[in-house]
């Protein structure tokens, strides 16, 4: 190094990012190295040692510091990324211990101007929002395991008030907590429809396979089979006025019917609200006010309809689906729920090449399979669109449009671009009044005005072509 100490050490106090890459700093007292950009607390000069590379400071017994995160930095990886979840994830851990957002930004080592800016490139979300949804994440775990009492529910997930938490719980779930904690040890519940709902449209979606095995539409109640903690059951969606009356047949149990209450948040899009879009982009929603994004069942359904679609028309991706379902899914009822990972896992892919499957499709489907059984793909626990689409993108066969698809359907990501959907291009041709369709790039800079709400444009293009989205 061609730097004296007391040069590096001044620059270190200075968290001067330009050294990062450089040099790193060893804490002999802590046992750690750092970045020079490091937002933690600085150690004393005569603690420190600096190291030329990450080779010379592991030599001397050293280890990453989590904060500034110097693996994910020489990896070439995203440091902000990096330390922001595992902000995340310390806050969906222990809500309590984040009561500001100032907190969270202190833990990913950040000022809050720039959390913000990262939660929502990254997260598609705000600090705010987040933490109230860690806190009700919590609040609910606390109820399935029987934790605690009703009374100090709120404060031990970090709301300062009960009608606070009251309030947070009702409009995150469509349930007082009494009400959620008796409907685990139920087979049913109500729910509210959130405002605004097209039921009309959201019945047409999800009965848009008149012949799927799944699920099935009749009159105003939607039937899904499925996989409830493990076991196959069967969700009714029963469709009134302003209500919504929810049925778990088959599967039973506590974590059964928490799983079966998420199931129909998802299935009603209720965290889609669109109010902030409409307000926004009043004549793109103009005559579907109240449209949202409704999510699949669960991430995994996302990933193998997205692969199933890819580059085949609709009829045929639903024929395909329903061969797949048939020869993979657990019978239930009328109904036979979708294949959870390990059993898709345990195909041949000649048994899905024999039900016209592309032998290329066909090892594209049971290699993601593999990747989730085996636990190397979490998709349920990725913290932010980022993250989750470079996990997705590392799958052989998924490309851009099917990433983006999962991040949007699958995981309720905000700010998606199935870029290169062919749907896409031709309703962007139509509202722009475009000589020809867009390509990627032009798809992308259409796209940009309607951040941080793409995922609702997409899907308002989408309808505005008069068809059921996918």
């Amino acid at each position: 190094m061609r730097w004296s100490d007391e040069h590096l050490y001044e620059r270190i106090l200075a968290k001067d990012a330009s050294f990062d890459g450089r040099v790193l700093t060893g804490v002999l007292t802590t046992g750690i190295y750092c970045l020079p950009s490091c937002p933690a607390r600085k150690p004393l000069a005569r603690n420190v040692r600096f190291f030329a590379d990450e080779g010379t400071a592991q030599a001397a017994g050293l280890r990453p510091c989590k904060r500034c995160r110097p693996d994910a930095f020489y990896r070439g990886e995203d440091a902000d990324l990096a330390r922001l979840e595992d902000a995340m994830a310390q806050a969906l851990a222990d809500p309590a211990a984040f009561p500001e957002a100032e907190a969270l930004a202190e833990a990913a080592g950040v000022g809050l101007t720039k959390l913000k800016t990262l939660l929502r490139d990254h997260a598609h979300t705000q600090p705010a929002a987040f933490l109230q949804r860690a806190r009700i994440q919590a609040a609910c775990a606390r109820l399935e395991t029987g934790e605690g009492s009703l009374l100090d529910l709120g404060g031990a997930v970090g709301f300062e008030s009960p009608s606070g938490f009251h309030e947070a719980f009702r409009r995150q779930t469509g349930l007082a907590p009494g009400a959620y904690r008796d409907l685990l040890g139920s087979s049913r519940f109500t729910l509210p429809l959130p405002e605004g709902t097209r039921l009309d449209d959201l019945l047409r979606f999800h009965g848009r396979d008149p012949e799927s095995v799944s699920e099935r539409v009749v009159g105003p109640i939607l039937r899904k089979g499925a996989h409830f903690a493990g076991k196959p059951g069967v969700l009714s969606l029963a469709f009134g006025t302003d209500t919504v009356a929810v049925t778990l047949e088959g599967a039973q149990g506590p974590a059964a019917m928490a799983e079966a209450h998420r199931a129909a948040l998802r299935l009603l899009a209720w965290h889609g609200d669109p109010a902030s879009f409409e307000t926004a982009h009043p004549a793109l929603a103009r005559g579907r006010e109240g449209l949202r994004v409704p999510l699949t069942l669960d991430p995994f359904e996302a990933l193998v309809w997205a692969i199933l679609g890819q580059q085949v028309n609709l009829a045929f991706a639903y024929a395909l689906r329903r061969d797949l379902i048939c020869l993979a899914g657990t019978p239930v009822g009328e109904l036979i729920a979708h294949p959870e990972a390990a059993r898709l896992a345990a195909l041949e892919p000649g048994e899905l090449v024999a039900r016209r499957f592309s032998r290329r499709k066909a090892e594209y489907v049971l290699n993601a399979a593999g990747k989730v059984a085996a636990g190397e793909l979490r998709l349920e626990e990725m913290l932010t669109a980022t993250g989750a689409g470079k996990a997705l993108l590392a799958l052989r066969g998924c490309g851009p449009w099917t990433a983006q698809y999962v991040l949007m359907r699958g995981l309720g990501f905000r700010d998606c671009v199935p870029v290169g959907d062919a749907a896409l291009t031709l309703a962007l041709q139509r509202w722009f009044k475009l000589e020809a369709r867009p390509d990627g790039p032009g798809t992308t800079r259409l796209m940009a005005p309607f951040a941080p709400h793409r995922s609702l444009a997409t899907f308002h293009l989408w309808a505005s072509l008069k068809g059921v989205p996918a």
